[in-house]
């Protein structure tokens, strides 16, 4: 396996840390390149269920985890985060944390949560994980990196320099300032834990990929949340995309030799922003109790449609596909007929181009495919147990994508992926 990204084609949720943790048995280094605590991703080894909001799903496997430059760090949960994977026999001695990557910090969340309320009808829905305050902090050249926390004065002297603009900040939302003595005894004792784990991780993985060993480049959220690419302002502060390896891992675009798109059989979005062919009523709800679409990291209940090609193809162009990945084909189990969006029509226009504009996204009405659904086996283990409706389903999807499917799973376990020829 060469070095490989595995990247979300939809609104994140799609399923990338299940196909991580399956293709990290025969990775030696699996790498988190951007996002941080708000990104969940879920793996489930037999029947066992494991939530993962910072360490990489590799963890599962052996593999050497890392946590990359781009990642904005909340090192009191990632302290906790490891404690439980611990106390679960998980082994964590082999994670390691970019000093170059970027803290979350207690004023973040609160900010975060500021910033949503004040903006009533017009919130982003954000995790309010103070991802986005943490990214515009460094952004603004206000951050606070992990070299900081482990630092021989710790981060004292850089919460000294910008703790005072961040509290009047806080105030103007009518929220506490915070005590740096604190936040910085809070922030020492993390930065002792983490200690054994920093590193310059862009030396670790160069070496890594000199050396010819196989790496997996595992992105949080999915393509639709790039603060660049996505449905912006409904996005996230990062880029979830396979070029934003590159930079949040600190690694030349020539090194990577594949990317695997990975997607669930319809479509589904946590938080706020356009959803075209958003589902309600009866169809929604079997969905979504099917696919257990609760968000890792919130809980919040996931929004759903139909599987939408207009949005497959934008994510295929802009993340230049060698191959896909399609989960959850079990819950569309038992329909008669499968419908798939190919174009939308806006203000009375056909559009098959994934529009810019939000406003034309708000309004955009999906055109629908019709195709033939299928009743999945109690369990796909191999390629001869897909049903020839559902290879005609993932036929349809090659189409759209320009790359082959190479690996379905029709369930939630590690086990449930089968690789195709």
């Amino acid at each position: 396996m060469p070095a490989t990204v595995i990247v979300g084609l939809q609104f994140g949720d799609e399923g990338k840390g299940k196909i991580t943790d399956y293709l990290a048995s025969q990775a030696d280094m699996v790498v988190r390149s951007q996002g941080g605590a708000n990104a969940g991703h879920t793996v489930v080894i037999d029947g066992d269920r494991f939530s993962l909001h910072q360490v990489p799903s590799g963890v599962f496997r052996g593999a050497q985890c890392v946590i990359a430059n781009g990642v904005v760090l909340d090192a009191i949960a990632l302290v906790q985060e490891l404690d439980a994977l611990v106390e679960r026999g998980v082994d964590v001695t082999r994670l390691a944390v970019s000093d170059r990557a970027h803290l979350v910090l207690p004023y973040h969340p609160a900010l975060d949560g500021g910033m949503e309320d004040a903006e009533g009808g017009r919130k982003i829905g954000t995790t309010r994980r103070g991802i986005g305050p943490a990214y515009a902090d460094k952004m603004a050249r206000l951050g606070v990196r992990v070299c900081d926390l482990v630092s021989p004065g710790g981060p004292r002297r850089r919460l000294a320099e910008v703790l005072g603009s961040k509290n009047r900040e806080l105030q103007s939302y009518g929220l506490a300032p915070i005590d740096p003595d604190a936040i910085a005894d809070a922030l020492a004792a993390a930065g002792e834990r983490l200690r054994p784990h920093v590193t310059d991780t862009s030396c670790l993985v160069n070496d890594a990929l000199d050396a010819g060993r196989n790496v997996l480049f595992e992105g949080a959220q999915g393509t639709f949340l790039d603060v660049d690419l996505g449905t912006y302002p409904y996005v996230t502060s990062s880029h979830p995309i396979a070029g934003g390896v590159t930079v949040g891992v600190g690694v030349g675009p020539t090194r990577i030799d594949r990317v695997l798109g990975v997607m669930k059989a319809y479509t589904s979005r946590v938080g706020e922003g356009p959803f075209p062919g958003e589902l309600s009523g009866s169809d929604a709800d079997r969905i979504r109790e099917a696919g257990q679409e609760y968000g890792t990291t919130t809980g919040r209940p996931r929004r759903v449609g139909w599987l939408d090609l207009v949005m497959l193809r934008y994510a295929a162009r802009i993340n230049g596909l060698t191959g896909v990945a399609v989960n959850a084909l079990d819950v569309l189990s038992g329909m008669a007929k499968v419908p798939v969006t190919v174009a939308y029509r806006i203000r009375g226009e056909r559009v098959t181009d994934f529009p810019a504009a939000t406003e034309d996204l708000f309004e955009a009405e999906p055109e629908l495919e019709w195709l033939d659904g299928w009743e999945a086996p109690e369990r796909v283990r191999t390629p001869a147990d897909v049903p020839a409706a559902m290879r005609r389903y993932l036929d349809r999807i090659e189409r759209a994508t320009g790359a082959p499917v190479v690996a379905v799973a029709a369930g939630r376990d590690r086990s449930d992926v089968v690789e195709l020829p």
